[in-house]
């Protein structure tokens, strides 16, 4: 979105979250089939703690090192990277202006405009645009998406990367990366989700963000302070356990008896509640009363049956996200830990398709 662009190369797609960096590359395979989307590598590598808090970068320097870590364990030679800032860190705006301004003339109009659209000096501000299309209400303007945000969310960002020896070829927005990665799940849809209003539901570590797509775009975002790291501290508390050992409880077993229907069942159950609450606060919002499909994302949709949970408690179709089924995985990428990690991986997959652009 943000305009640094340098194209045609592999771009990694980057997902800095509050407590993980995500890299994922594509690339293509030819086959019987014909060509389609390859996985070339991927990792995962945990974030020291308070580096990355509500999605702002809070050391550049432990971001950076992580990166470091990430490029390193997932054997990539790419160099260009695409990362995302968050949704409650952007203002956009749908303007409509002239269909007949080429797009230089566009940009200048909009630069001598966007004091009207962007509460900030616009010195402090990174901005982009992007033609959506012809307007409805006049055939002889088009939407234009303007997208706006402050240089600090920008620039940490390409900083860190910096200190990886990366560069940024993109700097997207979260929700659109969602966007972008949400075509290679649509075939798991009714009717390849044609005419579908599909809420995505991430739910992470420490926040859960729900997008709601309409015809496949992006029509309503909304960040809501809750994730797996509340599942965490309750282990935590519960057992005695440090932050790291109550992490690998999580994800590995081994603990007590009561663990499930006394901790897990209780965290299932508040994570239903919140999809829910945000799909109301959706529908209070919009004309939309209800929602065709809920698709579950983010670190947190891998808790055994808290699919079947929601769809049995809100009474709609719930899927979990895989953008990968239609892939092929190169030699070096491990099938089984792809699949495990694959619904934490939509934001980065997102980032990575921008290598197609």
């Amino acid at each position: 979105m943000f305009p640094f662009s340098s194209k045609k190369q592999s771009v990694l797609g980057l997902d800095i979250s509050s407590t993980a960096v995500k890299l994922l590359e594509l690339g293509t395979s030819t086959g019987r089939t014909g060509t389609r989307y390859r996985v070339e590598s991927y990792a995962v590598e945990a974030l020291p703690p308070n580096a990355v808090v509500e999605k702002n970068i809070a050391d550049v320097d432990a971001v950076g090192q992580t990166i470091v870590n990430v490029v390193r364990r997932s054997g990539t030679k790419a160099r260009q990277a695409a990362v995302a800032v968050s949704g409650s860190a952007v203002i956009t705006k749908v303007i409509t202006m002239p269909a007949s301004l080429s797009d230089q003339e566009m940009e200048s109009q909009i630069q001598l405009e966007a004091d009207q659209y962007i509460p900030y000096p616009l010195e402090e501000v990174n901005m982009d645009f992007e033609v959506m299309g012809a307007s409805l209400k006049n055939p002889e303007m088009v939407d234009v998406l303007l997208a706006a945000s402050r240089s600090e969310n920008v620039d940490d960002r390409v900083a860190a990367l910096e200190v990886a020896g990366l560069s940024a070829s993109v700097v997207d927005v979260e929700a659109y990366a969602m966007e972008n990665a949400f075509s290679q799940i649509v075939d798991q849809l009714p009717d390849y989700g044609e005419d579908q209003t599909v809420a995505i539901a991430d739910v992470g570590a420490s926040i859960t963000t729900l997008n709601v797509l309409h015809n496949g775009k992006i029509i309503y975002t909304r960040e809501q302070n809750f994730g797996g790291r509340q599942l965490t501290e309750e282990i935590q508390r519960r057992y005695g356990l440090s932050n790291q050992e109550a992490g690998m409880a999580k994800r590995q077993g081994g603990l007590p008896d009561n663990y499930l229907p006394e901790v897990l069942n209780p965290f299932k159950d508040a994570m239903a509640q919140q999809v829910s609450r945000s799909l109301q606060f959706f529908f209070s919002s919009s004309p939309y009363n209800s929602v065709d499909t809920i698709v579950l994302a983010g670190g947190c949709s891998a808790i055994p049956g808290v699919d079947e949970l929601i769809e049995e408690k809100l009474g709609t179709t719930v899927v979990i996200a895989n953008p990968f089924a239609n892939m092929s995985v190169s030699a070096h990428v491990k099938p089984q830990s792809l699949s495990n990690d694959a619904a934490a991986l939509m934001i980065a997959c997102g980032l990575a398709l921008r290598s197609f652009d």
